[in-house]
C-alpha cells in the first residue's frame, strides 16, 4: 500500500473524453501539488457526490496551485459524459485495463453490483516532486473523504 512520504508511481492512462487523449502523470509532477482521486465508477451516487464536491471546491484547490484528476475504471466515453453531466471541469482518467489501480494497489471488487476490478475510493496528494504528502482510503467505498482536511493537505505540500 502506497504510504506517505513514498514516491508515487507514475503511469499512462487515457483522458476521460471522448478524444482519447494520451494522460501521462509525469507531465504533471513539478507544475504544484497533484490530487490524484480514484473512485469506483462514474454515475454512482456517492462518485458522483464526491466529483461534485471537488468542483465545488476547484477554485481553491487552484488557488492553492494544485491540479485535481480523478481516475477510474470508467471508459472514456462513460467519464467524457459524467464530466458534462455534471459540470467537471477537471480532467478524468480512465484506466479500463486497472494497471493504475493495481499500482495504487486499489484494486476492489463489489459484487453485489457486479463490479470487479475497480477503484476504491482513494486520495493522494503529490508535492512536486511526485512524493506523497497527503493518502486517504476508505475503509468503505461508499464513504467520502474530509474535503477541508484535503485542501490543507494541498496547501501543506505548496509549503
Amino acid at each position: 500500500m502506497l504510504e506517505r512520504s513514498d514516491t508515487a508511481p507514475l503511469f499512462t492512462a487515457t483522458r476521460g473524453t471522448s478524444d482519447h487523449e494520451t494522460f501521462e502523470l509525469e507531465d504533471h509532477i513539478g507544475d504544484g501539488p497533484t490530487v490524484l482521486a480514484f473512485f469506483p465508477g462514474a454515475f454512482t451516487p456517492p462518485c458522483t457526490n464526491e466529483m461534485v464536491a471537488l468542483q465545488d471546491n476547484l477554485e481553491a484547490f487552484q488557488d492553492a496551485g494544485a491540479t485535481i484528476f480523478g481516475v477510474s475504471a470508467d471508459s472514456p466515453f462513460s467519464q467524457g459524459a459524467f464530466r458534462d453531466e455534471h459540470g467537471i471541469e477537471f480532467d478524468l482518467v480512465s484506466d479500463m485495463s486497472g494497471d493504475v489501480i493495481r499500482k495504487y494497489d486499489l484494486e476492489i471488487d463489489i459484487e453485489e453490483l457486479g463490479l470487479y476490478g475497480i477503484a476504491n475510493r482513494a486520495v493522494f496528494v503529490l508535492d512536486e516532486t511526485g512524493t506523497v504528502t497527503y493518502r486517504w482510503v476508505a475503509d468503505d467505498p461508499t464513504n467520502e473523504p474530509d474535503y477541508e482536511e484535503l485542501l490543507e493537505a494541498v496547501n501543506t505540500a505548496t509549503e
